[in-house]
């Protein structure tokens, strides 16, 4: 038994990356899935992989029209919507603030932020009327710690406070509204920020999971997987999530939390040379031994 099993959902961005390990996982646990993306030839493809479940529908997440579509579309074959998976997306306008033509700007609010408004919109009557639902969105740890990505953090960090005010109004109709933060993530958005195809993107991607997390930051020393984030939406999408509302959940392998504790050290360690205090470690055992005499 799925813990997905008779449950609608409706996933946007469903071609690639996140939205397809996303789509996949959702199935498997017996779900019913609509999902839509631009990516035509690759969505229409994993419809046909994953059997008699799974409709693909056309949808660029900019047009207001597509997004109703989708969503009438699951109403209509599964007469509802138990789950919305706000996800489409792409890196967007990038470089220093002066550089960044408007409508750059504008093109990538549209799809990172407005489609996410939409979406939920259109969403929010029917889950009203049946009286429950998830309704998820991709944030990123971006929209918390800021790295030069202007319009993407702006987005991102959108999503997160819409999420937490659109669940004080949904909550009270039983539909819950949570987003997922993730970090550093082997998808194809990283190539396509570089410019490059469909296919080199997700060749980049292949590559990128075999590379450990960040030297710094990271403390879980692995790539971040499109798998980690789907298993987060499974989560948020079922009912053992039943009393989580107006969430930003990290998955970031720990990045959000500062330096790890090695990389932590050797910030001490350079320190006590500079002050000629000797090891740092035999530094800090005399501290605690000072500390535990109080007790």
């Amino acid at each position: 038994m799925g813990k997905l099993d008779e449950k609608v959902a409706v996933i946007t961005g469903g071609s690639s990356g996140i939205g397809k390990a996303t789509v996949e996982l959702f199935i498997k646990e017996g779900a019913r899935v609509v999902f839509g993306d631009i990516l035509d030839e690759r969505g229409n493809k994993i419809a046909e992989e994953l059997g008699d479940n799974i409709t693909y529908i056309h949808t660029n997440v900019r047009l207001e029209s597509d997004i109703k579509a989708l969503l009438d579309h699951a109403v209509d074959k599964h007469g509802k919507v138990d789950i919305l998976y706000n996800n489409a997306g792409f890196g967007g306008a990038l470089g220093q603030v002066e550089n960044i033509p408007t409508d750059a700007f504008d093109v990538t609010m549209e799809v990172l932020f407005r489609s996410v408004f939409l979406g939920i919109k259109l969403v929010a009557p029917i889950m009203k009327k049946q009286g429950s639902g998830s309704i998820i969105t991709t944030s990123s740890i971006a929209g918390i710690h800021a790295e030069g990505l202007h319009v993407y953090s702006a987005a991102k960090a959108a999503i997160i406070q819409f999420t937490r005010s659109v669940a004080k109004e949904l909550g009270e109709y039983g539909v819950r509204v949570n987003c997922i933060c993730p970090g550093v993530i082997a998808t194809p958005i990283f190539g396509k920020s570089f410019g490059l195809s469909q296919d080199q993107s997700e060749m980049m991607a292949e590559g990128m999971k075999t590379i450990s997390g960040d030297s710094n930051n990271q403390s879980i020393n692995r790539a971040g997987l499109p798998e980690d984030i789907a298993k987060a939406a499974l989560w948020l999408a079922c009912e053992g999530s039943g009393f989580v509302n107006g969430h930003a959940l990290i998955v970031d392998g720990g990045f959000v939390g500062g330096l790890k504790y090695s990389k932590s050290i050797e910030n001490w360690e350079t320190l006590a040379k500079t002050l000629n205090i000797g090891n740092v470690e035999e530094v800090f055992r005399k501290i605690n031994e000072k500390i535990a005499k109080n007790k």
